[in-house]
């Protein structure tokens, strides 16, 4: 596996002779990143504008916290602009930007679990809180006896079960589903063969299943209505 950028540095791009002509070619936002690197600062701000509410989108999905999603974001443009002047072309300008996001997320999310350790007080394993799965298990079937859940429950719902899972899981998840990015551009960002990255979305949706059974045992999957045709 490759060895990681040391922190506050940006990934290499994979780059060959035909690589960057290649991604110029196709893809729209690595020209305006080529911009920026000749320090246009329109481009910037266009890439900005086409991205800031994805990115604080996936953002806020690892870290639970908008406030902090949003100035990560920032952290990660930031980032893009210091490293623009050595800038290639090896891969969609979105693989890129996310893979960059990875590595902000993973910090910050590092940093907040170490906090959580210092100010943990000791608990007897009486004092340990319910299984987050036994948790979802209950309040479904509290839910669904009296009523169909509406679609912001339905959001809400999903949410939890999606904040299940692994740190991993989840990221590849999000690139799947909000990015729509291929098993290649996911293993790009998160350093892995698109065989583990088949893998992990694998196990991700499994996991999914297993948090939403209960809901699914009710005869109402979330998402879904009953009067839709299967």
């Amino acid at each position: 596996m490759p060895k990681k950028p040391p922190q506050g540095k940006e990934p290499p791009l994979p780059l060959n002779d035909t690589t960057a002509p290649n991604y110029e070619l196709r893809d729209p936002d690595v020209r305006l990143m080529l911009q920026v690197r000749d320090d246009n600062a329109a481009a910037f701000e266009e890439l900005v504008l086409r991205y800031q509410g994805r990115l604080t989108t996936v953002l806020e999905q690892l870290v639970q916290k908008r406030d902090l999603a949003e100035d990560l974001a920032q952290e990660v443009f930031l980032r893009v602009f210091r490293a623009r002047k050595t800038y290639q072309p090896g891969a969609k300008f979105s693989t890129w930007l996310f893979t960059i996001a990875n590595n902000v997320a993973s910090n910050a999310l590092r940093s907040l679990a170490r906090r959580r350790e210092v100010n943990l007080s000791p608990r007897s394993d009486r004092d340990t809180g319910p299984d987050p799965l036994d948790q979802m298990a209950l309040e479904a079937r509290g839910l669904m006896r009296t009523r169909q859940l509406d679609r912001i429950e339905r959001a809400e719902i999903v949410q939890q079960a999606i904040q299940l899972l692994s740190d991993r899981q989840r990221l590849a998840l999000l690139l799947s589903k909000f990015e729509g990015m291929s098993y290649a551009e996911i293993g790009e960002t998160m350093e892995l063969t698109s065989q583990a990255v088949k893998s992990l979305l694998s196990r991700a949706r499994g996991n999914l299943r297993v948090a939403l059974e209960p809901y699914m045992k009710e005869g109402v999957l979330p998402g879904a209505n009953r009067d839709e045709t299967p």
